[in-house]
């Protein structure tokens, strides 16, 4: 087996070395151009400081963009597995945060997208050892993941009552400013059942007014449904984190304060 160069060594015991004062101080420059780059897209979208200050900004982005190249080339150079890198979560992210600067030469309203840049402030948890961050999310992933069945049926009753009552809405409303159409009615049906209510189409006739003031009240239980399928999916989820597996046989159904494996007598690590 082929030795990697020294330079391969040093740069991914800096870059990705976060137990190193070396990794420690790049990952928190880095969050710094990071947070710098994005206020910089932020302000550059403000008329009055893009008309003072763009030309400015615009050479901070893109000597930050230049840093975040190099940077990327750099991470793709020293893993010893260049693909499984770039198709990683942080891998994606890194490259989608220098990708809208270039595109923008050719569609110039894309750099705004470099805003997806702030996704890379992630590394934070790792380079704070916030370990029990990261597992919380574990679990509310796990908790998402368990409840996507409930969820899509709840979507696509949602989705087939839309459809339903805006039809209903413009059957009742014709002639009204606003249900045109079946669509602006379905468009004024989701405004109304997620309890938004922009205001800009509103039902004239008693018999409409009636059917809006159910499905007002039907919005709330809606909106509380998928509330209370990840809730409860949720407590599973860390009720199943907190359960010990056993080395010896992997039995997963062990109290937190278990001594031995109630499956083969052995004793638990912890």
């Amino acid at each position: 087996m082929a030795l990697r160069p020294d330079w391969k060594v040093t740069t991914h015991r800096v870059i990705f070395g976060h137990d190193t004062r070396a990794g420690q101080l790049f990952d928190i420059a880095l969050i710094v151009a990071i947070v710098l780059s994005v206020l910089a897209v932020m302000l550059e979208s403000v008329q009055s400081i893009r008309l003072q200050y763009g030309p400015l900004l615009v050479a901070v982005e893109w000597l930050l963009t230049g840093l975040f190249t190099v940077e990327y080339v750099l991470r793709l150079a020293c893993v010893p597995k260049p693909w499984k890198y770039a198709t990683s979560f942080f891998g994606f992210i890194d490259l989608a945060s220098v990708l809208p600067t270039y595109v923008s030469l050719i569609f110039p309203s894309t750099h705004y997208l470099l805003v997806i840049r702030i996704l890379r402030v992630l590394r934070v948890f790792r380079i704070l050892k916030l370990a029990e961050y990261v597992s919380e999310a574990d679990v509310i992933m796990a908790a998402l993941q368990e409840s996507r069945r409930k969820l899509a049926i709840f979507v696509v009753s949602v989705l087939l009552s839309t459809v339903i009552f805006g039809s209903v809405m413009y059957i009742i409303e014709t002639g009204t400013p606003g249900f045109s159409s079946i669509p602006r009615s379905i468009y004024w049906t989701i405004v109304t059942i997620t309890t938004v209510g922009y205001g800009d189409i509103s039902p004239q006739t008693p018999i409409g007014q009636t059917v809006a003031s159910v499905i007002m009240l039907l919005g709330y239980a809606i909106v509380a449904v998928p509330t209370g399928i990840v809730t409860a999916e949720l407590t599973g989820a860390r009720v199943r984190a907190s359960l010990m597996r056993c080395e010896g046989c992997g039995l997963a159904d062990h109290a937190a304060d278990a001594r031995f494996c109630k499956g083969c007598g052995r004793a638990m690590v912890r």
